[in-house]
């Protein structure tokens, strides 16, 4: 346990040195300041929406509407970190001579494998939770707006992280840094594309698009948590309609209860499987 905690704090201190977290830093900074800026000139209007169609009071309609919006890019953010924290994690530091005086002696493969999950999984989680609730105070103290579940909402939004960690190195046994990196946006980017497809099949209706994105919810699992995030959003919000407003890219959905424990298992799966094709990949 000790040589995968060093493991985790070289990757970390590795990040710091390549100015990963500085770039991180500044994009949230400057995510911030937007918000607060948007929270503030949102309510000073709300009064001028007060008549809606969805029969919401404006100002629940006006809070829900843009911590939604708040959601999708606090996930956006942490998987970029996710993302660059793990991309070159395995065949990039192969390819750099770094893997190989690591793992054969005294550290083995396992724990090396496990360090850097660590590493990416805990600074991502922690800073998806650190921003999103950040943003809730925003509201709060600006719009005197309080979502019902805020730490429901935070749990879903760092495990999508975490699974996104997990699946960027799985990736990076196969693959170099930069395939990896276009890889996992890509995949990231049609597990909310899929989502949308979802939200339109629920108001046509079309049973066809409900069951893509169904199908992609188990198979990319953060694109159902996102989703429920935002339902546990406005679920004690009164009023139809709002659901469709929280997002760019699809309203909420509710997951089920065994999502939560699914994506667990599934982060479980996809470790395993990086376990083992890492243990049998030459280095």
């Amino acid at each position: 346990m000790s040589g995968t905690l060093l493991v985790a704090r070289h990757a970390l201190q590795e990040a710091l040195r390549r100015r990963v977290l500085l770039v991180v830093g500044v994009l949230t900074l400057v995510f911030g300041l937007l918000y607060v800026w948007g929270c503030d000139e949102l309510f000073q209007d709300v009064s001028g929406f007060a008549e809606n169609d969805s029969d919401l009071p404006a100002r629940e309609l006006a809070g829900a509407t843009i911590l939604g919006l708040a959601i999708f890019g606090t996930l956006f953010l942490g998987v970029v970190l996710s993302v660059f924290l793990t991309v070159g994690a395995i065949r990039g530091d192969a390819e750099r001579g770094l893997l190989q005086p690591i793992v054969v002696r005294p550290l083995g493969r396992p724990p090396y494998l496990l360090g850097r999950f660590l590493a990416a999984a805990s600074v991502s989680a922690a800073y998806v939770v650190a921003v999103y609730l950040g943003a809730v105070l925003v509201t709060g103290v600006v719009g005197d707006w309080w979502p019902e579940h805020p730490f429901a909402v935070a749990l879903r939004l760092a495990l999508a992280a975490v699974v996104v960690a997990a699946l960027s190195l799985l990736g990076s046994v196969f693959l170099g840094a930069t395939a990896n990196g276009i890889l996992m946006l890509m995949a990231y980017g049609a597990g909310l594309l899929a989502g949308l497809l979802g939200a339109i099949g629920d108001v046509i209706p079309s049973r066809t698009l409900e069951r893509i994105a169904d199908v992609t919810s188990w198979a990319l699992p953060f694109e159902a948590l996102y989703r429920d995030a935002l339902r546990l959003l406005v679920q004690d919000v009164q009023g139809p309609g709002a659901v469709v407003l929280l997002g760019p890219l699809g309203g909420s959905f509710d997951a089920g209860p065994l999502m939560l424990p699914w994506a667990v298992v599934y982060v479980a799966a996809v470790l395993l499987a990086a376990a083992l094709a890492f243990a049998r990949r030459d280095l």
